[in-house]
């Protein structure tokens, strides 16, 4: 059973387990008439080959509220993408997968190349930007939600409590973030978010002082989630990051654009499992080290852009403020685990924890040499500023592959 804590800063939304299975998605089913609802899938075509997509497009069937399923698809040669058209033909809604790789979308990428507007480097970050642009060209959506496709424990009522906050029109919310426990093969993983986020947003409150940012970070219990839903009028000046900073960067967007009252998280699973990135201790530009650099980096940012000040003197001291409070949380998560029933090896946690350690100074050192980087994909009010015939050139180049690469039979 699910508690009912609320933290006062963002609004919990819990799984009590009080309504009969089908009740929430007929509700939404009925907002659904005059709110439309678009899903985004942004997926790497290896995924189709893995254990978790052909499944989820099987609860995806059963949805009977969604207007449009729009799949980005990644890292996909012309054979591939047409097998792909063929994978994702299951689905019974009207839905769309987008070849990023496409001739025609490689053309256009080199049309913002040339206005300076282009998104520096391929990612999941680019694949969400990429479908966010198609579903405003489409004009036609009132609300957008995003899962990723290596779920292994999907079910589609994960997708009913995701959207249900943002559908629901006596509601407040304008964002509405998933969160959940990350359980799998009897282990208690989700080691970014236990072992630097958590630790590291309590260093900062140690380090720079009390923020409002902080408070808000902390707030989430699962600040990491692919998950989330949004209402579209806010998506035009979404600044999307490029790198793996994407979920903080979103969270980040929220707290700049949204009253907090409008952001809530949204609990949608008992149990989540999904891909495991390796730690890649060896190459720093790769794996979790790469993404817990990348977090770090999203996070100081945002912090400098509201006035705190970084000097190298910081970065050491946060970094030897997180490294206690990361083994003092350690603690928590071993006998938390243990009276579960669940593994955890507190080497190889302690093991992430000092990698973890060594890449705040190393995103730090990155700031400091660079401290106006921007890694954000421009937004799309700044493109359709810059040429306001490009949503409607991205939609016809969508349509024209459609047309072009049917699927395999």
């Amino acid at each position: 059973m699910a508690d009912f804590h609320q933290n006062g800063n963002i609004t919990t939304l819990h799984n009590l387990r009080s309504r009969p299975a089908g009740h929430l998605a007929h509700e939404i089913s009925v907002y659904a008439e005059t709110r439309k609802i678009t899903l985004i899938l942004p997926c790497l075509y290896s995924e189709l080959e893995g254990p978790a997509l052909a499944g989820i497009l099987d609860e995806l069937a059963q949805v009977s509220y969604l207007h449009r399923i729009v799949v980005g698809l990644d890292q996909a040669d012309e054979t591939q993408y047409r097998h792909a058209r063929a994978f994702f033909a299951k689905l019974p809604q009207n839905h769309t997968v987008i070849w990023n790789d496409s001739p025609r979308l490689t053309a256009l990428q080199s049309h913002l190349n040339d206005l300076g507007l282009a998104p520096q480097e391929p990612g999941k970050g680019k694949n969400v930007w990429s479908c966010i642009g198609y579903l405003l060209a489409c004009a036609d959506s009132s609300v957008m939600a995003i899962h990723d496709c290596d779920i292994v424990t999907y079910d589609r009522q994960m997708l009913d409590r995701l959207v249900y906050p943002v559908v629901n029109p006596t509601f407040p919310f304008q964002m509405a973030k998933g969160f959940y426990p990350r359980i799998g093969d009897g282990k208690l993983n989700g080691r970014v978010t236990r072992l630097l986020v958590s630790p590291l947003l309590i260093a900062m409150k140690k380090v720079v002082g009390d923020r409002d940012y902080l408070d808000y970070l902390r707030s989430f219990r699962y600040p990491l989630s692919g998950e989330f839903a949004i209402r579209t009028p806010t998506l035009p000046d979404l600044r999307i990051p490029s790198d793996w900073g994407l979920e903080i960067g979103v969270l980040s967007e929220a707290w700049r654009n949204l009253a907090p009252k409008s952001v809530c998280q949204v609990e949608i699973a008992d149990n989540y499992d999904h891909k495991h990135q390796d730690l890649s201790p060896e190459d720093a530009n790769q794996g979790l080290s790469r993404m817990s650099t990348d977090i770090c980096k999203a996070i100081f940012r945002k912090l400098a852009a509201d006035g705190t000040v970084f000097t190298p003197n910081t970065f050491r001291t946060l970094k030897a403020t997180y490294y206690r409070s990361a083994l003092d949380l350690l603690e928590s998560y071993y006998t938390d685990a243990r009276m579960n029933g669940l593994e955890l090896d507190r080497h190889k946690e302690e093991k992430s924890i000092e990698l973890f350690a060594e890449n705040i100074i190393r995103a730090g050192q990155v700031f400091l040499d660079n401290p106006h980087e921007t890694p954000f994909i421009p937004t799309w009010n700044r493109v359709h500023s810059a040429d306001p015939e490009f949503l409607l050139r991205l939609k016809a180049a969508v349509s024209d592959d459609l047309a072009e690469f049917t699927p395999h039979s």
